[in-house]
């Protein structure tokens, strides 16, 4: 038996945009009407379907979920915010409260409402100021019913993505960066995206602006609800390498360009971080691996290098999303129990992990690659939309009901 601390935190993961559906004020939905990313439409239609959806999540034994607020929902017009739609979330904190799942809120889950982004996002002159007042309201109304919130998910794949190779909103693209080798979130449609050496500048501009943002909305968010607990949510793409002193140098660069540089600038202000977890490049590397359905490395043991890579800011982690593509769910169950073997090992090894949320709970709108990739607990039929648990979800809640994984 491999065993976990008490009171650890055992779910799974979801963001709005991908599974509420209908949101149509917001940067991806324009773009989708343009066709640049895949239709979204009316997705998993969680939005009015959450009550039964937690019924699945609390027959699978998790104690946590892990969620995002919409923020073109939340605030449709610059400094307008619709009470309604901050009842709507009141009310799916209230449903988990009520079946005793603790709430993980994530404030910004990549989709920028159409007001913010078409103003320049992430590149105005005052977008942390902007940012932070969205924070603050949102917590100051649902803080009564959530102490757990992260501010930004992913700062590196958003800017890598969006203004390095040209994949996502705003489709900007830097020469020449498809020769570069590293794993992608790649685009199934014609991105059409903007190619200019002015993007590299726009890039690095726009990871020091999301640091600020996060920094703000922390002292903002203390506030007004001072017993918070406020993290970052950083994807740590594992590099690493052969004993070759080239190759040490690479993966220690790349290393410091995809999470210290960031992190660096946010960590101060965070009470805990959370973790993602889904690719690794090793370099001098000859091994074969197994391919995911997203062409990924099967290498779910490196949660545990992501996890001490992180543990040096000193702060509580949590396992915020870990996952696999897998449409016929037969890696999943392997997958599920090497990535938790992962994180036990990290506990063993002194880190301080405070919970695991597997991405995802259900199927969902997987960004640029639409709804083709498939990494949930539950099976979405997308033409009725009908709920089927996996068999790994029984293998994930047999390690819940354990709170450990048995030898």
């Amino acid at each position: 038996m491999k065993p976990f601390p008490k009171n650890f935190y055992w779910g799974a993961g979801s963001s709005a945009f991908q599974v509420e559906g209908d949101i149509e004020n917001m940067d991806w939905a324009k773009a989708a009407r343009e066709k640049r990313v895949p239709e979204i439409g009316i997705a998993c239609d969680h939005y009015n379907r959450y009550e039964a959806d937690f019924d699945i999540i609390k027959e699978l034994g998790h104690n946590a979920h892990r969620f995002s607020i919409e923020w073109a929902r939340i605030e449709p017009e610059e400094g307008k915010f619709d009470e309604k739609e901050i009842e709507h979330y009141r009310a799916v904190l209230r449903a988990l409260r009520a079946r005793n799942i603790e709430p993980f809120v994530t404030l910004w889950h990549f989709t920028l409402p159409l007001w913010f982004s078409e103003s320049g996002g992430f590149e105005r002159k005052d977008a942390q100021e902007v940012f932070a007042r969205y924070c603050r309201f949102v917590v100051e109304q649902l803080g009564d019913l959530c102490t757990h919130y992260s501010t930004i998910n992913e700062a590196l794949p958003y800017t890598s993505n969006g203004y390095r190779r040209g994949t996502w909103p705003p489709f900007r693209q830097w020469p020449g960066i498809g020769a570069v080798g590293v794993p992608s979130y790649d685009n199934m449609l014609d991105a059409k995206a903007t190619v200019s050496w002015r993007n590299i500048g726009a890039y690095f501009r726009v990871l020091r602006r999301l640091a600020a943002a996060h920094n703000r909305a922390y002292d903002a968010i203390k506030q007004v609800h001072p017993h918070a607990d406020v993290s970052i949510v950083h994807h740590v793409l594992l590099f690493h390498s052969d004993h070759k002193l080239l190759n040490l140098l690479k993966a220690w660069f790349m290393n410091w360009h995809w999470t210290h540089q960031h992190m660096r600038r946010v960590y101060r202000h965070c009470d805990s971080i959370g973790l993602n977890y889904y690719m690794h490049r090793k370099f001098g590397d000859t091994k074969t691996y197994e391919k995911t359905d997203m062409g990924w490395d099967v290498y779910p043991e490196g949660i545990y290098d992501a996890l001490l890579m992180l543990q040096r800011y000193k702060k509580p982690l949590f396992v915020s999303e870990a996952g696999v593509a897998d449409d016929d769910d037969d890696m999943r169950p392997d997958y599920i129990r090497r990535q938790i073997e992962g994180v036990w090992r990290a506990i063993e090894s002194g880190v301080d992990v405070r919970g695991h949320m597997y991405w995802s709970l259900m199927d969902n709108y997987e960004l640029a690659q639409g709804y083709r990739k498939r990494f949930g607990l539950v099976e979405i039929d997308y033409d009725t939309l009908e709920r089927k648990i996996r068999p790994s979800a029984w293998v994930y809640k047999s390690i819940i009901e354990n709170n450990g994984v048995t030898e």
